[in-house]
């Protein structure tokens, strides 16, 4: 168990909140606000407890440069309006202007801070103690609410737990540990875990800590040609990874030593190009007219049997489309686990962004019990691995 927010004296604190607020920008506009959405309880909560939120965040890859484009200011903007107070924003993240302001505000009661983008410094990312240090002399508490960044060992996320007295989860953080943690340790059956999107190689890990815990197991997207293709079953020009055939075979190995429902696509579409507007069929699995076309979606049969095998289920963790959902032509599949996710009663966990994207679409957001932020952190918590960004927490 970590320390949250909750177990923190934060009046008259300042507090340090590391957030993901790495969102889509389009000539300085934001296009998705979902990511500074999400935090803003954990914001409020330290504001409303008397505390000073010192908020930091990366956005994008500058390689360690100032950069105009990668810019933190207009998410200080989108702050003030989404939180309907002032947010003070700092054109650097470390030094003397950075910590006379941040005591300026301290002192003022307003209690909003915005660091200018961490990696501005390359310091962030090779977890450089001077640099983790300076930060942490900016705040009495830490308070970590991007788990999107948790499985990266760098400054802000791991380093500057060592030079705080406190280091606690925010109250996203905490939501995500639970619902991941739930999945993994204490799942209702049936459980149910569907994967897609392009490559194996993203989803190994996950694949073969979950076959040990899941009673179905569903694969879609491109990545199941990588399996057909294990196989000996014609492909076409569809998306495989030739150095994971070995991988494949042995998961599907043990799989079948265990007697775990593993699906794989029965039909699907192919195509000669991925374009809209391009001619498309469906062909069953293994049927030699695929000749040189790719596979871009599930097909109707696969749909039906995958809506029957996540129809019943308790417990659904969902990551990856089920083909190239970016064309409406080729979505269908994926829309169609998006509905039926969506139906099920019981825990629902979506995770990766083409999924969420993909429920959102379908005005679904609402019906599942919890979108994960995490992207590569979620897949790597779920693949068993330790996240660097979780152990620098305090235990309780």
């Amino acid at each position: 168990m970590k320390l949250t927010i909750r177990d923190l004296d934060i009046p008259g604190k300042r507090v340090f909140v590391r957030v993901d607020f790495n969102v889509p920008l389009q000539n300085g506009i934001i296009t998705d606000d979902t990511r500074i959405r999400e935090t803003l309880p954990t914001i409020r909560y330290v504001i409303e407890h008397g505390g000073t939120a010192v908020i930091a965040s990366h956005l994008g890859r500058p390689k360690g440069k100032p950069s105009k484009e990668l810019s933190l200011r207009p998410v200080a903007e989108r702050l003030t309006e989404l939180l309907r107070r002032p947010v003070t924003f700092v054109e650097d993240c470390v030094g003397e202007q950075v910590q006379n302001t941040v005591q300026q505000v301290h002192k003022s009661g307003v209690g909003l801070v915005l660091l200018e983008n961490l990696r501005f410094h390359s310091e962030e990312e090779k977890n450089d103690p001077r640099f983790a240090a300076a930060l942490a002399s900016l705040c009495d508490l830490y308070v970590d609410d991007a788990f999107g960044a948790a499985h990266r060992a760098h400054a802000s996320v791991e380093g500057i737990t060592h030079y705080v007295s406190k280091a606690a989860a925010g109250l996203l953080m905490e939501r995500e540990l639970q619902y991941l943690s739930h999945a993994l340790e204490s799942p209702e059956p049936p459980f149910v875990a569907i994967l897609g999107g392009a490559k194996v190689s993203d989803k190994i890990d996950v694949i073969e800590n979950m076959i040990s815990r899941v009673d179905r197991l569903l694969i879609g997207g491109a990545m199941a040609y990588t399996f057909f293709k294990s196989r000996g079953v014609p492909i076409g020009g569809s998306l495989v990874e030739d150095d994971k055939l070995a991988d494949a075979q042995r998961i599907t190995a043990v799989a079948t030593a265990r007697g775990l429902q593993f699906a794989l696509p029965v039909d699907h579409v192919v195509t000669d190009r991925i374009e809209a507007g391009t001619p498309h069929e469906v062909l069953a699995i293994g049927d030699a007219a695929i000749g040189r076309r790719i596979g871009v979606d599930i097909g109707p049969a696969t749909i039906a049997r995958y809506e029957k095998m996540i129809a019943d289920a308790k417990t659904v963790i969902w990551n990856g489309p089920m083909g190239v959902f970016e064309i409406e032509a080729f979505a269908t599949g994926t829309n169609a686990v998006a509905r039926a996710v969506a139906s099920v009663n019981g825990t629902t966990i979506v995770g990766g962004g083409d999924s969420i994207a993909a429920l959102r679409r379908a005005g679904l957001s609402e019906h599942v019990t919890h979108m994960s932020t995490g992207g590569g952190a979620s897949l790597e918590f779920l693949g068993g691995r330790t996240l660097p960004g979780v152990a620098a927490l305090t235990d309780v």
